[in-house]
């Protein structure tokens, strides 16, 4: 038997900094070091960070990729570790994997797939590297070779395919079996979302099968640039088995997962593949040798470390709070905010993003200790007066509940109980003055009074937006980070006041929908994640129907009676925005499924969705930065590109009144009015 000892990292880097960067590269060096590890994977990009955006262009982040390289490499002695970092060739910008084996830089690899769907924007600072290619690159007189390229160490081959190779079809991992590769390292830099996990594990593990190779795979961890969370889950499988696993959403700068695999059982089970034929050349010029002395190994007994929520029937949930409260301590830290403020109006939004805050906390001192927890926010010294989870909340979380006179005692007792099961601050501002105020001086100016029949909207709108000076004040006194707390459904249809309830720094929950956030308020009520407790408190706020209580009490204001049934909304949104249907499309497909509308109601809303859409794209270019949790986000910078000014599908829902008339007269749908 052939035995090496392997490793994949999963590294919690930011875009940038230098220090932190190199400090948890090395950390994990050390570490690997410490359990006998031979081959390290090190994440994509992970010496820069990966969001560094423009700065890719920079000189001057090359320059320093090269320093940290270099300043790193002599500490590979004795093992094989890749580093990924931008690297220049002939003028173009490359994503690369760099090798180092035993302190020497053997060469790099070039990805050949850019990202560029979604969130990912590497064409813009990439160039893609051509299959079967392969160049050189100086630096300080020595000259290194650069492209498609795989390695020869002391006898085991080495090949790359990172992190978007593996998601093509026409992976290198193909090529790279035939040339005799007996271990494939995936650098990665995998954003997370929902139900993402399982397609990862399903290329790792078919990549090993398929290609006869030991296959590692190591991503990023954390919240690195303010949008993105990466989950870790680091693999490792060997011919279609999935030997190793490593947790996802840690609070840790990093963690290791490794794993002894046999060489030789892999090279077998090729030599048994009938279809399996090999490239015969006489002298490889794609395969860079080193001399490299492995040492002996011993079996080792396979560890799984995904955490037991893994295999909740409630994934969704989990990941969700724990996706976020991850992204929150990060943004948090790394923005050196000094805790949270939130406007904690009582309803579904706003309890999510409050109990979000404590989740943050719970979680990460259940994974850190108190003292982990603390050491990492250095730039606050008051934590060390905390002693319990409950004492860490009260300092990281501020809640505020703004009263008007439209404002009801079910709201804010909710607020309050909540606050107090949170053990949050919680303080209540009357703002009706204010209201007043504005009201009176608008009416003076105009010289008549507002009233509702005539000025709706405008009465609204100034009573969400007095509670943002107050709340924003709060937040300065603090060095706090206000978190705004509207909701992906709302963007769709710009159901938000501008500078009122948009006011924040970050959007926590602005890339998830209300109807799952309403139920996952629900599974934390009687649920919780697992490992810890649920949260009660949230009962007063469950049993509510959504309302923003900006209409006088009389009036029965709900967020639904002014939109439509968020799960019909949500559907809309999905099939409009993620699938493209055009609003005929969209009728033909829900209308059999939903007959508790008419197809006249249900032509209204449509088109209400489709006019309310377009004629808010202006605030959704505007709101605060959200986190992204699925592949349904409406972020303008980073997902979903729509222009502010269209023509708004006029001849679309001309098309579908005509056809709803045409085709369900009975219903008298002739005279569809306009939203």
């Amino acid at each position: 038997m052939k035995l090496v000892k392997v490793a994949a990292a999963v590294l919690n880097q930011t875009p940038l900094d230098w220090a932190h960067n190199t400090k948890n590269i090395r950390d994990a060096i050390e570490a690997a070091r410490s359990e006998g590890v031979s081959v390290l994977c090190l994440p994509e990009l992970c010496i820069t960070g990966y969001g560094c955006e423009d700065e890719f262009h920079s000189p001057n982040t090359h320059e320093r990729a090269w320093k940290v390289l270099e300043e790193l490499a002599p500490e590979t002695a004795g093992m094989v570790v890749s580093f990924g970092m931008p690297v220049v060739v002939n003028n173009g910008l490359y994503n690369a994997a760099c090798l180092v084996a035993d302190g020497r830089i053997l060469g790099f690899v070039a990805k050949q797939s850019l990202a560029g769907d979604g969130i990912h924007y590497e064409p813009r600072w990439f160039k893609a590297w051509p299959p079967d290619r392969r160049s050189s690159l100086q630096r300080n007189g020595v000259e290194y070779p650069i492209g498609d390229l795989y390695f020869d160490c002391g006898g085991i081959r080495i090949g790359f395919e990172i992190c978007e190779d593996a998601w093509v079809a026409r992976r290198p991992g193909s090529d790279l079996s035939q040339k005799g590769v007996d271990i494939i390292l995936n650098p990665s830099a995998s954003h997370f979302a929902f139900q993402k996990l399982g397609v990862r594990r399903r290329f790792v593990i078919e990549g090993s099968r398929a290609f006869g190779v030991t296959y590692v795979y190591s991503n990023l961890l954390g919240n690195d640039a303010g949008r993105i969370i990466y989950d870790g889950g680091a693999m490792i499988a060997a011919a279609g088995k999935l030997l190793a696993t490593g947790p996802r959403l840690s609070f840790d700068d990093f963690h290791i997962t490794t794993c002894v695999v046999d060489v030789d059982q892999t090279r077998l089970d090729r030599i048994r593949t009938v279809s399996f034929i090999p490239m015969i050349d006489e002298v490889r010029h794609d395969c860079v040798a080193c001399d490299f002395t492995f040492p002996v190994q011993r079996p080792e007994p396979i560890f799984d470390e995904s955490s037991p929520w893994e295999q909740s029937p409630q994934l969704k949930e989990e990941e969700f709070c724990r996706a976020v409260s991850l992204a929150l301590f990060d943004y948090m830290r790394k923005s050196r905010s000094r805790g949270f403020v939130v406007s904690l109006s009582g309803g579904a939004d706003s309890s999510a993003v409050a109990a979000l805050c404590a989740l943050m906390v719970w979680l990460g001192v259940k994974e850190l200790g108190l003292d982990g927890f603390r050491e990492k926010l250095p730039h606050m010294p008051e934590l060390k007066d905390c002693r319990t989870p409950d004492d860490m909340v009260k300092r990281l979380l501020t809640c505020a509940y703004q009263s008007t006179r439209n404002s009801g005692d079910v709201t804010k007792n909710a607020a309050k109980l909540l606050a107090e099961g949170l053990n949050a601050e919680f303080h209540e501002l009357d703002v009706d003055e204010f209201v007043q105020n504005y009201t009176g001086m608008i009416s003076r100016a105009l010289g008549r009074a507002l009233t509702w029949e005539t000025d709706d909207l405008a009465l609204q709108n100034i009573q969400a937006r007095v509670r943002g000076p107050g709340i924003w004040m709060l937040a300065n006194m603090k060095s706090a980070l206000l978190l705004a707390t509207s909701n992906r459904s709302e963007a769709a249809v710009g159901y938000a006041t501008m500078d009122g309830d948009t006011c924040g720094g970050l959007s926590p929950i602005g890339g998830i929908d209300k109807a799952f956030l309403r139920r996952w308020l629900r599974w934390l009520e009687t649920m919780g994640p697992m490992g810890h407790h649920s949260i009660p408190a949230l009962q007063s706020v469950t049993a509510q129907v959504p309302t923003a209580e900006l209409r006088p009490k009389g009036a029965e204001q709900t967020d639904e009676g002014d939109l439509m049934p968020y799960e019909l909304l949500d559907l809309i949104e999905r099939l409009a925005i993620r699938d493209k249907k055009s609003p005929i499309q969209i009728f033909e497909m829900i209308q059999p499924g939903h007959p508790e509308y008419t197809p006249r109601q249900l032509g209204i809303y449509i088109e209400r969705f489709f006019r309310l859409w377009c004629r808010n794209q202006w605030k959704r270019e505007r709101y605060a930065p959200s986190f992204h949790v699925d592949d349904e986000n409406l972020d303008p910078k980073s997902w979903c590109r729509f222009p502010i000014l269209s023509g708004g599908f006029e001849s679309e829902i001309r098309e579908l009144q005509g056809y709803i008339a045409v085709h369900f007269e009975d219903e008298e749908t002739t005279d569809i009015k306009h939203v």
